[in-house]
């Protein structure tokens, strides 16, 4: 069985955040026996350790463990500091117009496939083929070296900027020109993640979009290159 991996999870808050820097923990599609429909936790972190141990404690039972990439408002720490409880439906999560900066462009590679299970080893590998692949032609045009990472069921770039939260459809504009030039039938670039309060999966974490299958395993959340 998979298991989180905490020496991760703070690898990868040390490359994303600032010291003190304020995330919102969300853990999804929370599936427990007390309990008739799948819910929601979230909580506000300045301490990555109890993240990590939050990460650790809950996420076993959830589709996907995310965090925020964008620097939050550091008062909403203040509706859950460093704790994790459950978000019903008037618990308020991190908005745009909480977001102080955008910090990272994120890009992500899904192979394309039904909705709601988990990708097969072939196609998992072809999306991290792709991102390798879009990695090496940005860099040929002076883009810097992104996080490469490994959603569990696809890839992910995140390349670091300095943009305001309202950055007038410019990284939104950015993924389109993206996905216009790399997409084809077997993988795309989500078009969707551009607005600043974008969740981003915790790697460390494991990936469970519907049953697990020996053609469709859940896997480990995890970095592969970093800076």
């Amino acid at each position: 069985m998979l298991k989180v991996d905490s020496d991760e999870i703070l690898r990868f808050l040390s490359l994303l955040a600032e010291p003190d820097q304020v995330i919102e923990l969300r853990l999804l599609h929370i599936q427990s026996s007390g309990r008739r429909f799948p819910y929601t936790m979230s909580g506000y972190f300045s301490d990555y350790r109890k993240l990590a141990e939050c990460a650790s404690r809950y996420s076993g039972a959830a589709q996907g463990a995310y965090v925020t990439l964008n620097p939050v408002n550091p008062v909403l720490l203040s509706r859950a500091a460093n704790r994790i409880r459950v978000a019903g439906k008037d618990c308020p999560l991190t908005t745009d117009a909480d977001i102080l900066r955008r910090r990272w462009l994120p890009i992500d590679f899904d192979p394309v496939r039904p909705s709601g299970i988990s990708s097969t080893d072939e196609e998992h590998t072809w999306s991290i083929e792709r991102a390798l692949h879009v990695r090496d032609a940005l860099r040929e045009e002076n883009w810097p070296s992104p996080i490469v990472g490994d959603s569990g069921n696809g890839a992910h770039l995140l390349y670091r900027v300095d943009l305001p939260a309202k950055d007038d459809g410019v990284v939104k504009r950015c993924l389109q020109s993206l996905a216009l030039r790399f997409d084809d039938e077997r993988v795309k670039i989500d078009q969707e993640v551009f607005n600043p309060a974008r969740i981003w999966k915790l790697y460390g974490t494991v990936s469970r979009k519907g049953d697990a299958a020996p053609e469709r395993p859940h896997r480990m959340a995890r970095i592969l290159e970093a800076p």
